[in-house]
């Protein structure tokens, strides 16, 4: 899109094709967590909606969608949000795993697939929780 011959980058958001395609990731990425068994021992709720609903504003909020995810729950803080549930090496690869079958079935440009891809790597070592506190300091 140009505007007198500026060009004007979209939001990850806007190329991914909205709120529409990112409701249809967390749609086709719930359903691989309810087929894993050890995934689904991570969501102890029998209803999926409102883990859906906060996943699909808050990765709309974070590539530059509207502002639901915040106006409803404020910050993120995804870490202290994470930290109740037993996320280690194994957890991680299989969210990576399910998430990765929702990207490839959204099939989104390359450059959005990039992008997803290497924030959902990320977010999902920096989600780990199994590492002990170790001070190493001096005593």
């Amino acid at each position: 899109m140009a505007t007198d011959g500026e060009e004007v980058e979209l939001t990850l958001f806007e190329a991914a094709g909205g709120i529409v395609f990112f409701e249809g990731l967390v749609e086709i990425f719930y359903r691989e967590v309810q087929a894993d068994p050890v995934l689904v021992l991570l969501y102890p709720q029998a209803d999926l909606g409102p883990a859906k609903h906060r996943l699909a504003t808050f990765l709309a909020q974070y590539w530059g969608g509207p502002m639901t995810y915040a106006e409803e729950r404020g910050n993120p803080a995804l870490k202290m949000r994470h930290f109740p549930y037993a996320i280690g090496p194994e957890q991680r690869d299989r969210w990576l795993a399910a998430m990765g079958i929702a990207i490839d079935e959204m099939d989104p440009v390359p450059d959005v697939r990039r992008k997803l891809t290497e924030y959902f790597v990320m977010a999902a070592e920096h989600l780990r929780n199994d590492q002990s506190m170790r001070f190493t300091g001096s005593a």
